[in-house]
């Protein structure tokens, strides 16, 4: 029998208070949040162009939500720290299909966690959408996991705007959740580019036409 998934000490006061410090800072155009799960197994899952998108998306998550992070930061004073205890990090070897890390998702969602999770791998630095990774078909078709998409835009040049001593307006959507087919878990590995690519249809749906990229 698996351990539930923990809330960590201090999450809702920093929830609480990123939330605070976001409307402070910025006009937000929030939407869907009622779509947002309180409990796993499920995977949020959304696009991603910016540093702020793991804080902004994490102060309004109802379950205490695990992130994948570049193990470069892992131990890193501070950061390192705030990763692996308010963001439940699991540690990832960029350049390589890190097997243990999926291993280490697939549990967490078994155990009915909550996965942040980014398919396209990296940031993208034009605000543009970018083709997904099929990791997340993966982890979803074993965990059955519930998938909520997520499109966050607005905060691409927001230092340029605070420079400025401007609110600017960022916009954080949520979009209908949903299962992939049965059929998703016997598929290939080569056979997984047509799930991965209905998942960040629902992602382009909720941008501005301008920034759905690969997926316009």
């Amino acid at each position: 029998m698996t351990e539930p998934i923990s809330t960590p000490t201090g999450l809702r006061f920093v929830q609480w208070f990123l939330r605070l410090l976001l409307r402070l800072l910025m006009r937000l155009d929030c939407q869907g949040l009622e779509n947002l799960p309180d409990c796993g197994p499920a995977i949020l899952t959304a696009n991603h162009t910016s540093w702020l998108d793991v804080p902004m998306i994490g102060a309004f998550s109802k379950a205490p939500a695990a992130t994948f992070a570049a193990d470069k930061w892992d131990g890193f004073p501070v950061l390192g720290w705030v990763l692996a205890h308010f963001g439940q990090a699991i540690w990832v070897r960029r350049g390589e299909v890190d097997r243990r890390a999926l291993m280490q998702a697939l549990q967490f969602l078994r155990q009915g966690g909550v996965l942040g999770l980014a398919p396209e791998g990296t940031r993208s630095h034009t605000g543009v959408l970018r083709q997904g990774h099929d990791g997340i078909v993966w982890l979803a078709a074993r965990s059955d996991a519930l998938i909520v998409p997520v499109a966050v835009w607005g905060h691409e040049n927001v230092t340029w705007h605070w420079r400025h001593l401007r609110r600017p307006v960022v916009h954080i959507h949520v979009g209908e959740s949903f299962h992939l087919p049965p059929e998703a878990l016997k598929a290939r590995s080569r056979h997984l580019s047509p799930y991965t690519d209905h998942i960040m249809r629902q992602i382009a749906a909720l941008l501005p036409p301008n920034q759905r990229g690969y997926y316009a």
